[in-house]
C-alpha cells in the first residue's frame, strides 16, 4: 500500500545502474527535471539498491525504466499513482506532469470578483492579470505552495472593472492584497517561481515541501543542483523492517534532509551589494528585464573613507538597515545596491537622469528597467538620510504609492543575448 501526504504532483524513476535503456533515458529525464523546477517534484530510485528493493517489489516494477507519476487525491493519505506511457523525451514527460498539476486558482470576471474579495476579508489573497485564458502551471504551483493561506484568483485582461480598479497596464501582473483595509501590493519582478514566493512570503509563509519518510537512492550522478534539489519522493515505506538506510552514493535527497540541521544562526546585518563596473550595474538593474532596483550613487573619495561625507555614509547605513529588518522578518524587498563613483556608468547615470553632478553628493534612487520607471529620493535642505525617512520612501516605493518618472531613453540597455527557455511552463 502506497500512502502519503501530498499537494503537488511529482514523477519518480525507477531504474538499475545495468540497464542500456536507464542511460538513454538519463538526459532526457535530468532535462525535464530542470524544466518542472519548482511545479513539481523529480525523483529517481535505485531498484538495485538492497534498501529500496522492498519498495520497488510492493510498487510491482518489474522492467527498467519504469516511470510512475504521483499525484493528489481528494483521499487523505493515498495520491494516485500511475504509470507514465508517453514518449521517453523532456518535453513529453514535463507535459505529463504539468497537465496533473492540481488547480486551486480561481477564475473570476468583473462581475463575481467582489464576492470572491468579501470572502474571509482578513485572510490575504493574490489576483494575476493576464492575457490568457488558461491557468499556467506556475500560478497552480504558487497557489498550492500558499494553499490554505493565500487564496489565489485569476482574471483576464478583458476584465476592464478590474484592471481598471487596480491600476493594471502591463500583463501579466500579479497584485497581493495583504487583507483587512490595507492597501494591495503590485509584483513588479520577474516572472519566475522563487521570487514570486518571496513576495507572497511577507503576509504568509508557503507551505513546508513534502518530506520523505522513505528516502530514495541513487547511484547516477546529479549533473546540477537544480536537478539535485528536486529528487527528493514522498514515497511512504510502510514496512518498519524495509526502512532504508543513508548511503553516500545518494542522488535523490539532498544534503539537508540526509542530516540533521543545526539551529540556524541569528540574521547577521547584510551589506548592501556594490556594482562596481558597468556590466554588473546594467545587468543587474538596466535591462529590459530587469525589476525594481535601489541605488546608491556614491560620491568620489581619494583617501578610502575619509573623503566620503558623512550624508553618503549614513545613506549607506540607513539602507544596509532596512535590508536586515526586512531579512529578520523573511519579507520580500527588492535589491539595493551601492554604485561607486568610479564606475564611469554613474556620470551617464546622473546626466541622464538629471540628477546632482557634484562629485562629492550621494544620490538614492531607485528605478525599474521592465516597467520603465525611475524616482529620486529627496534628502531636503538639511540633507537627511536618516533611516526612518528613507525607510518610509522605500515603503512607499513597494506599496505603490506616491509619482514616478519615465526613464529617458538611453539608460536601459539592450540585452546583447537571451537564453531561450527550454519549456514555456513557467510562463504566465
Amino acid at each position: 500500500m502506497l500512502t502519503t501526504v501530498l499537494t503537488i504532483s511529482q514523477i519518480v524513476e525507477f531504474y538499475a545502474p545495468w540497464c542500456g535503456h536507464c542511460q538513454n533515458l538519463k538526459p532526457a529525464y535530468e532535462k525535464a527535471a530542470k524544466n518542472l523546477d519548482g511545479l513539481a517534484n523529480v525523483a529517481a530510485v535505485n531498484c538495485d539498491d538492497d534498501s529500496n528493493k522492498p519498495l520497488c517489489g510492493r510498487l510491482g516494477i518489474q522492467g527498467f525504466p519504469t516511470l510512475k507519476i504521483v499525484t493528489p487525491s481528494k483521499k487523505p493519505g493515498a495520491p494516485k499513482v500511475e504509470d507514465y506511457q508517453g514518449q521517453r523525451t523532456a518535453k513529453a514527460i514535463v507535459d505529463a506532469v504539468v497537465e496533473r498539476i492540481p488547480n486551486h486558482v480561481k477564475r473570476v470576471t468583473d462581475k463575481d470578483l467582489d464576492k470572491w474579495l468579501s470572502e474571509d476579508q482578513e485572510a490575504p489573497k493574490a489576483i494575476l492579470f493576464t492575457e490568457k485564458g488558461t491557468t499556467s502551471a506556475l500560478i497552480r504551483a504558487l497557489a498550492i505552495d500558499f494553499l490554505g493561506s493565500i487564496k489565489v484568483a485569476q482574471i483576464r485582461s478583458k476584465e476592464s472593472d478590474a484592471v481598471e480598479r487596480f491600476g493594471v497596464e502591463d500583463f501579466p501582473t500579479l497584485v497581493l492584497l495583504p487583507g483587512g483595509e490595507q492597501e494591495h501590493i503590485v509584483y513588479d519582478g520577474e516572472l519566475k517561481k522563487k521570487p514570486m514566493v518571496e513576495f507572497l512570503s511577507q503576509v504568509a509563509a508557503p507551505n513546508a515541501a513534502p518530506t520523505a519518510s522513505s528516502k530514495t537512492k541513487s547511484s547516477k550522478p546529479a549533473k546540477s543542483s537544480s536537478a539535485r534539489s528536486q529528487s527528493t519522493t514522498v514515497l511512504d515505506d510502510e514496512a518498519e523492517n524495509s526502512k532504508p538506510t543513508e548511503s553516500p552514493d545518494s542522488k535523490v535527497v539532498p544534503e539537508d534532509v540526509q542530516e540533521s540541521k543545526p539551529a540556524p544562526a541569528p540574521v547577521q546585518a547584510p551589506q548592501i551589494a556594490s556594482l562596481p563596473t558597468v556590466e554588473a550595474l546594467e545587468s543587474a538593474c538596466l535591462t529590459p528585464k530587469s525589476g525594481t532596483c535601489i541605488l546608491a550613487l556614491l560620491p568620489e573619495s581619494t583617501e578610502a573613507d575619509a573623503d566620503i561625507p558623512s550624508s553618503a555614509k549614513e545613506a549607506v547605513t540607513s539602507l544596509s538597515e532596512i535590508v536586515q529588518k526586512h531579512a529578520v522578518r523573511q519579507a520580500h524587498l527588492f535589491p539595493f545596491y551601492s554604485v561607486p563613483a568610479t564606475n564611469s556608468r554613474t556620470a551617464t547615470l546622473r546626466a541622464g537622469l538629471g540628477l546632482s553632478e557634484d562629485s562629492k553628493s550621494v544620490e538614492i534612487i531607485a528605478l525599474n528597467g521592465r516597467r520603465g520607471w525611475w524616482r529620486k529620493y529627496d534628502p531636503s535642505e538639511n540633507g537627511d538620510y536618516s533611516l526612518a525617512r528613507v525607510e518610509s520612501w522605500v515603503d512607499a516605493i513597494r506599496l505603490g504609492e506616491g509619482s514616478k518618472s519615465k526613464l529617458p531613453e538611453g539608460v536601459v540597455v539592450a540585452e546583447v543575448e537571451t537564453e531561450k527557455q527550454t519549456a514555456d511552463h513557467d510562463e504566465l
